[in-house]
């Protein structure tokens, strides 16, 4: 049987097949972030006056922070004789002590009738007679009767319960005790290990708190102790902020007091230290002893923070690089850029985020300059001027809190750059953005002076101006009563919360305007 060979494929019109498609040798674009930072960074440095602003920003920084330190003079050396605990810290240490000596260890028991104000030669009406909150009464194991050296106490305070303190700076609260009410009170030493209890009823103890003390001797002064620190009155008017302190006086009852241990003597009754007002008295009946005093056992508070006066000048300094936030998208909206900028990366959230990363960044490096230099100058011109140890001590800028205060400004001017960007992009109005801006940041520090206190405080906790809070190097000592004024740059935050709170605002703000990017026409 024979086959035929297969036909031959049916010849081909080469010109009417499809031409084949270029395909290029370059590897395909990316409209990729680093692209957009890029871009983004070249626009920014390549408009001459933009990097005038930031030169400016810089240079306002740290002139108003001089013109601020050298604005504040203290004429003469100040006090000579200020008083230091054993760790170097300026205190007070003025009390009326009942005390004997007490060789090796031992137990001292007291029980604290009362605490009310009173004593002295003070009289009903006397402004002394005012309630003092950290007002002290209680038992004290002192290396000896010499201000400033080392001891623990444990006491019953006037509004703060009961407490465990020991060389001026440590503070152990205990129960909520009230000063009406008896409460029992015992401290006990072993070697240099000093604790304190407290009881309602002499029977059942609860440890409130113990310590070693450095350099404790064999022999001590165990006693009763009384102090009732200064008072404070302040009253606002527009501008100014009227500020009065005065001593107070306050009286304890003493009963069933008792010490087990080696002790020599009868009891002695002295005042330690300097009287700021009425010395009190001290006396005994029927075995319970009455005693009266002014003064305070805690450290010494200054209203300056000699870092936070340096650094002030970021308040006005900010102006330019918030003008540089709201620019660096207004001007494109003027220039009519945006079109091509929004043609080149349709994804307008990218460019948003890529114009805060490259302003943020060149924000805070030009701030940690401005910062450095207002706080090395800024601290200097102020002790030119008369802030010097021991009144005002030691602190160079490469501390640790000053340190944190220098970049948490840097990191103040560039979230406010941000917010300025933010508010530049909702607006696209480069004039409203930036008298808003200033509205917000700038204003509230001005008004505050005028305001009730409590609403000055809320101002400076509760709007973006809270940022200024983490230049605060001010230790927070809670046994002394301090009066937040923002007069002083008090903002009532802590350094962090603060900042957080400015975060949490240009937060809002840049996601708002990245909604509204993405919603309305170019």
């Amino acid at each position: 049987m024979s086959t035929s060979a297969p036909a031959p494929p049916p010849p081909t019109d080469s010109a009417s097949a499809p031409p084949a498609p270029y395909r290029s040798r370059l590897g395909p674009g990316k409209d990729g972030f680093g692209r957009l930072l890029a871009a983004e960074w070249t626009k920014l440095h390549s408009v001459r006056r933009w990097t005038v602003v930031l030169i400016t920003g810089l240079g306002l920084t740290v002139l108003i922070s001089l013109l601020s330190a050298n604005g504040s003079e203290i004429s003469g050396d100040g006090p000579s004789d200020v008083l230091r605990g054993p760790d170097g810290t300026t205190v007070s240490d003025s009390f009326r002590f009942v005390h004997q000596p007490l060789d090796g260890d031992g137990t001292v028991t007291v029980r604290v009738d009362r605490l009310v104000p009173g004593g002295g030669a003070s009289e009903p009406g006397d402004k002394q007679l005012t309630p003092a909150p950290w007002a002290k009464a209680g038992l004290l194991v002192k290396a000896s009767t010499k201000p400033g050296a080392t001891y623990a106490a444990v006491m019953l305070t006037r509004s703060h319960g009961v407490r465990f303190q020991s060389d001026f700076v440590h503070d152990t609260a205990g129960s909520a005790a009230k000063p009406e009410v008896p409460r029992w009170l015992r401290l006990v030493r072993a070697g240099d290990l000093v604790t304190g209890y407290e009881s309602a009823d002499g029977v059942s103890w609860d440890k409130v708190g113990s310590t070693r003390l450095k350099g404790l001797p064999g022999t001590v002064e165990v006693g009763m102790f009384v102090a009732s620190p200064f008072a404070n009155t302040y009253e606002r008017a527009f501008g100014t902020t009227s500020a009065s302190s005065f001593p107070t006086i306050s009286q304890a009852d003493f009963g069933q007091f008792s010490v087990q241990g080696r002790t020599g003597g009868e009891l002695g009754d002295d005042f330690v230290g300097q009287a700021p007002g009425d010395q009190g008295e001290a006396q005994e009946r029927d075995g319970i002893h009455t005693v009266s005093a002014s003064g305070d056992i805690a450290p010494t508070e200054t209203d300056m923070d000699l870092v936070q006066t340096a650094l002030s000048g970021a308040a006005i300094g900010l102006i330019p690089f918030a003008a540089l936030g709201v620019l660096f998208i207004t001007a494109e909206y003027r220039k009519d850029m945006i079109r091509t900028t929004f043609t080149v990366s349709p994804r307008r959230g990218r460019v948003l985020a890529a114009k805060s990363v490259v302003l943020s960044g060149t924000v805070f490096a030009v701030g940690v300059v401005a910062a450095a230099v207002s706080a090395a100058l800024g601290i200097k011109a102020l002790r030119d001027a008369g802030h010097r140890p021991p009144m005002f001590p030691d602190v160079a800028w490469t501390d640790g809190p000053a340190l944190r205060a220098i970049v948490g400004t840097a990191a103040v001017l560039a979230l406010v750059a941000l917010l300025a960007l933010g508010l530049g992009a909702l607006l696209r109005n480069t004039a409203a953005a930036v008298t808003l801006l200033v509205v917000v940041m700038v204003l509230p520090q001005v008004l505050v002076s005028g305001l009730p206190l409590e609403v000055s405080r809320f101002i400076m906790r509760a709007t973006p101006v809270a940022g200024f809070g983490v230049q605060d190097t001010r230790v927070d000592v809670p046994q002394v009563d301090d009066v937040c004024l923002p007069d002083n740059g008090c903002t009532g935050s802590s350094p962090w919360s603060g900042l957080l709170v400015l975060a949490a605002y240009t937060a809002v703000v840049l996601a708002a305007a990245a909604w509204k990017l993405r919603r309305r026409p170019v």
